[in-house]
């Protein structure tokens, strides 16, 4: 019996056999070419040299602070005297600016309304941090805010609202200066707050125009898709 292979038998067994061989260089090549791409896009945006947000947009309801400001760099102080540092776990931190020594009825307000939504983060809450940052001195916050709003009794001191109405809430000091410097808005449109990320960067501003609902669901979109 003749074995030899016929000719177009053997032309389509190579050409198959090629082309699977083709198959798994491309298969194999897909995270070389993912991780490549990865590092020339990271290169230009580190660089400045590609704005990605710019040109995707973005459907986020806070306004992206552009650049992002560096809250290690701005000098706050806890109450003993100590520098800011980053939580050991990372954590998106809710960042609200207080300028004067008085908490009144707009400072009120604005803490409890961020007080809610970080309530409302649900399984997520541990993932979000809150801190008050003032130009007052340790000891010279005081509440002046003629009612609650959730309605409960007034505490008769600031210390005794965080303690009572604001458990969790760190507060820091920062100079003057870098108060203006990092919360530039403010000057504008005095009900903004923003949100830091882990690395702490200040990359998004709120005010009182933006719906709670709005905020959480910005918050769930960024702690999905973070790690921190």
């Amino acid at each position: 019996m003749d074995t030899a292979q016929h000719p177009d038998t053997a032309t389509s067994t190579n050409t198959s056999t090629s082309s699977g061989r083709l198959v798994l260089l491309l298969i194999a090549g897909i995270p070389v070419t993912i991780v490549l791409a990865s590092t020339w896009l990271w290169y230009f945006v580190a660089r400045g040299e590609l704005d990605i947000v710019g040109s995707l947009g973005t459907a986020n309801a806070g306004e992206l602070v552009q650049p992002p400001r560096q809250a290690l760099d701005a000098g706050w102080e806890s109450g003993a005297g100590q520098p800011f540092a980053l939580a050991e776990e990372p954590r998106w931190t809710m960042v609200i600016p207080l300028e004067r020594a008085a908490c009144g009825a707009a400072c009120e307000a604005q803490l409890f309304e961020v007080r809610q939504i970080h309530q409302l983060l649900g399984k997520e809450l541990g993932r979000v941090e809150r801190v008050l940052v003032t130009t007052a001195d340790a000891g010279e916050l005081a509440f002046s805010a003629p009612a609650l709003s959730d309605d409960r009794p007034l505490p008769d001191s600031f210390d005794a609202y965080l303690a009572r109405e604001q458990r969790g809430l760190e507060v820091l000091h920062s100079e003057s200066g870098s108060f203006t410097a990092m919360f530039p808005e403010r000057a504008v449109e005095p009900t903004s707050w923003y949100l830091m990320d882990p690395n702490g960067w200040v990359m998004m501003r709120y005010d009182a125009s933006v719906s709670y609902k709005d905020v959480i669901s910005d918050l769930k979109f960024l702690l999905k898709n973070s790690n921190g």
